[in-house]
């Protein structure tokens, strides 16, 4: 067994939870999952994997058929599943944060359908009321070199928006929206282009905590729940208070004059658990676990169903280390 391989305790774990063909021969699926580890461990390409796991086509061939079918996602949600079970799920706490992740060059470039970008295309412009200028009836004649530039510029942001890709100074980069809970394990995630803001991705990432317990529908809400003042808006409180969820989060110190020069208009001041909030650092903590993978500390995959895919296999392994510790 190499080193970050799977020891067979967690692979008992994890072995009923993986598809498998109702036809033909079984293959080493075990070889597959780890050589799926190694790559977002290392960072690596694909063709450069070890000569242990086999072939690298086949390893990247299964690797995708799991992560278009939803199988890495499945398999974090039975380990928090089994983690509950066991009774070492605490949900009285789970802070929520974000990180953003610098993307390769190599990440640039995903392929779409000329009917995909037409449809994302006429998706964006109904979305921004992007409307042509009718130059005819203003009497101008139309720049076929200008018109070209623009239906350029809106085909590469469209590219960039389905990739999950945004642009910055710095380059491509892509952000990671999670929860975590008090043992600094992930319970959610949300991908998004690098330039998005944290507050708008703060109820699309608590409405995909689930913790399946042995009977009855998943528990979904937790007793409080954690953030920086980034988080600190109305939506988000008004949203915490009618699920009966503690808030902790801090208030805007521009928040808080506009509420005082309101005067009685402005509403009760904000308060917030002093204590709670100090174990806010788990979800950073987490968000280091995570760049502990070095694919996953930078993004080297094109389509955001790999990348997201390989978060979940993170996700997975910091559970299951959690459960059974690894030698």
């Amino acid at each position: 067994m190499a080193r970050g391989d799977l020891t067979d305790e967690q692979w008992s774990l994890i072995e009923p939870h993986l598809p498998i063909a109702a036809v033909g021969p079984i293959p080493d699926l075990r070889k597959y999952f780890n050589a799926a580890m190694w790559r977002f461990r290392v960072g690596s390409p694909w063709r450069d994997i070890p000569e242990g796991f086999g072939p690298w086509q086949s390893s990247y061939d299964r690797f995708q058929i799991w992560a278009k079918q939803g199988v890495f996602h499945h398999l974090m949600e039975m380990m928090i599943a089994e983690a509950a079970a066991r009774d070492q799920v605490d949900l009285g706490l789970v802070s929520v944060d974000s990180a953003t992740v610098r993307a390769h060059h190599h990440a640039a470039g995903m392929v779409l359908q000329p009917e995909q970008l037409a449809a994302l295309e006429a998706a964006v412009e109904a979305e921004k009321g992007v409307r042509r200028k009718d130059n005819s009836q203003a009497g101008q004649e139309e720049d076929p070199l200008r018109e070209e530039r623009r239906r350029f510029r809106r085909r590469r942001r469209v590219r960039l928006t389905a990739a999950g890709l945004g642009r910055s100074r710095g380059g491509l980069t892509s952000k990671i929206h999670l929860a975590a809970d008090r043992r600094c394990r992930p319970l959610a995630f949300v991908l998004t282009p690098g330039q998005c803001g944290d507050s708008p991705q703060f109820v699309p990432v608590l409405e995909k905590v689930k913790v399946r317990g042995p009977v009855g529908r998943p528990r979904t809400r937790p007793d409080a729940v954690a953030g920086d003042k980034a988080y600190s808006s109305r939506r988000n409180r008004s949203h915490l208070r009618k699920r009966n969820i503690k808030t902790v989060i801090p208030e805007k110190k521009d928040q808080a004059a506009n509420r005082r020069k309101k005067g009685r208009r402005g509403g009760r001041p904000v308060s917030h658990d002093s204590e709670l909030y100090k174990e806010r650092n788990t979800v950073e903590r987490c968000i280091n676990r995570l760049r502990n993978w070095r694919g996953i500390a930078t993004r080297y995959d094109k389509t955001p169903t790999s990348y997201e895919a390989g978060l979940h296999l993170c996700g997975v392994m910091i559970w299951l280390r959690s459960i059974t510790p690894h030698p």
